[in-house]
Formats: C-alpha cells, sequence, structure tokens
C-alpha cells in the first residue's frame, strides 16, 4: 500500500515525487519513460538555475532528486485507475496492480497523428515522433518535417546538424513558435521551408521513400524525396485510464483548482494533461510541486493531523 502513486515520470510527475517523499509518504511513480515531453527538447534555456541544458539532462536531475529521498520507480502504461471507499486501484497494462490512498495523475499528453496514408504503416521505419531519440539515425539524409510550432522548430534547427537536407513542411504561411526559435531555423542553410502545404502520404516499400505533399492554396502536388518524415504537429490528452473520475474540458484535458484538486478527494493531477494554459517545463513542475503538497495536507486531514503550513502564514 503506498501513501502517493503517481502516473507519469516527466516534470510534473517527478517534483511531486520530491515533494511528497520529502514529507515521508511513501511513493511510487508509473510511467511509460522518464522526462516526457522535456526530452524531446535539445536546448533548454528558459528553466531558471540553468543558463542552457538538454532536457534528457534536466530530467535525469529530477529523477536522480527523486530517487535519492526515496521514490519508487516502476516503468509501465496505466490502463485503469479505480476508487474504492478511500483506495486507488492502478491497473498497469500487463494486468500488474497497485494500491494508494491517493493518485496524481501527470501524465502529460501524446503525439498528435496526421492521420494520412502510409503513417502508421511506417511507424518506426521512417515515421518518427521524436526527433532527439531518432535523429542521429539519418545522418546525411534527407527529410522532412511536419508542423509549424515550437516542437517542429526545435526539431528542425536539430535536424540542421545531422541531415543533410530538411524539409519544414507548414500549413500556415507564418510560425507560431518562439521567434528565436524561427530566426534559428531560418539562418540554417540547409533547412527550406515548404510553407501553405499539407502531407497527403507517406510513401515506400519496407521503408520511408518520399512524401507527398499538397499546396494548400493552389492545390499543386509533389513529392518530396526523404527517407524520414518527423511528426511535429503537437499533442492530446489521453485520460481514458482515469475518465469515469474526473471531469475533462473541450480539449480532453483534466479540469483542477488551484490546488490541483479534480473534484474526487484523493485524486490529484498536474501538468500538461490539465487545464493549465501554458505547456511549459517549469510550469509543470510548479503544479507537480502543488500536489505533491496537496496529497499531503489530504492524508494528514484522513488521519485528523493538522498540516503543516508554510512559514509566511494561512
Amino acid at each position: 500500500m503506498y501513501d502517493v502513486i503517481i502516473i507519469g515520470g516527466g516534470a510534473a510527475g517527478l517534483t511531486a515525487a520530491i515533494y511528497t517523499t520529502r514529507r515521508k509518504l511513501k511513493t511510487l511513480v508509473l510511467s511509460v519513460d522518464i522526462g516526457g515531453q522535456t526530452n524531446l527538447t535539445q536546448h533548454i534555456e528558459n528553466y531558471p538555475g540553468y543558463t542552457e541544458l538538454s532536457g534528457p539532462k534536466l530530467m535525469q536531475v529530477f529523477e536522480e532528486q527523486a530517487k535519492n529521498f526515496g521514490a519508487e520507480i516502476i516503468f509501465g502504461k496505466v490502463t485503469k485507475i479505480e476508487k474504492t471507499d478511500k483506495i486507488f486501484e492502478v491497473r498497469l497494462a500487463n494486468d500488474e496492480k497497485y494500491e494508494g490512498r491517493t493518485v496524481i495523475v501527470t501524465s502529460g499528453k501524446v503525439p498528435r497523428s496526421l492521420g494520412i496514408s502510409g503513417e502508421e504503416k511506417f511507424m518506426g521505419r521512417g515515421v518518427t515522433t521524436c526527433a532527439i531519440c531518432d535523429g542521429p539515425l539519418y545522418k546525411n539524409k534527407k527529410i522532412a518535417i511536419i508542423g509549424g510550432g515550437n516542437s517542429a522548430l526545435d526539431a528542425a534547427e536539430y535536424m540542421s546538424k545531422i541531415a543533410s537536407k530538411v524539409y519544414l513542411v507548414h500549413r500556415r504561411n507564418e510560425f507560431r513558435g518562439e521567434a528565436v526559435l524561427v530566426d534559428r531555423v531560418k539562418a540554417a542553410k540547409n533547412v527550406e521551408l515548404v510553407l501553405n502545404s499539407v502531407p497527403l502520404a507517406v510513401n515506400g516499400d519496407k521503408f520511408v521513400s518520399g512524401l507527398t505533399i499538397e499546396n494548400a492554396e493552389t492545390k499543386e502536388k509533389k513529392d518530396l524525396d526523404v527517407s524520414g518524415v518527423f511528426v511535429e504537429i503537437g499533442y492530446i490528452a489521453d485520460t481514458s485510464a482515469v475518465k469515469d473520475l474526473v471531469k475533462l474540458n473541450s480539449k480532453g484535458e483534466i479540469l483542477v483548482d488551484e490546488y490541483c484538486e479534480t473534484g474526487t478527494d484523493g485524486l490529484f493531477a498536474a501538468g500538461d494533461i490539465t487545464n493549465v494554459p501554458y505547456k511549459q517545463t517549469v510550469i509543470s513542475a510548479g503544479q507537480g510541486a502543488v500536489a505533491g503538497l496537496q496529497a499531503y495536507t489530504y492524508l494528514q486531514k484522513l488521519e485528523g493531523k493538522t498540516a503543516v503550513k508554510a512559514d509566511w502564514g494561512v
């Protein structure tokens, strides 16, 4: 029996684990990976305390801190969360079950798919959603990146140092990402901007050999000779495991209050899986801290104790 079970090993989940273990709560982190979406960023320059650090390295620091304070980490995909009386049962895809007095959902979001021909067929064989993970496999090759936000721009800058040619395909004429990233991509000589264009099909035999695109204005179609297609069009919330216990907004995100409470006693949520307006590592970490402290407060009240207050008062 755990005091706290945390779903997700990204910035929110690991921060929550740091705070719960420091309060001497028996804490379990269940996750498919460590780092979450922060792992997909090669350069982080806006996280306080670090002038420049890669996403994976920053998340390693988070993980080490959580483990040093006693957090237990088990890898697996959570498929179901149920509550009976005051106990939560969390089930993994392999049917393993864990019980906890509280649960903090910090599972973030999953990559959005293009929904075009060949995408699913060639996933892992030329189609990828992680430039940092798979980029080195495309050294000196031609690749296409789909998207116009920070993820796509970051991937384009990163891949410009690896691939021989990078096509950045975006359905609009302007980018939605940060200006500093746009400037870096435009400065890369081997990056070609393919604007006002949408992907129609991923082509190939056993592996990707090309991408068919269409101009959104002229409807002209053409094939790009590429061996890799990087899908960077954002993420969606996967709340299937907990949908019966929470309320969702129109985007499928979990609705929480300022204490990261979901409306179900003992169930909290933090980070990108929630309706927090800005999806940033520092914000997810902050929410994780709030959720961890509130889980502690909840358990103290269950035991008839008074939770420790901050020095600056009520």
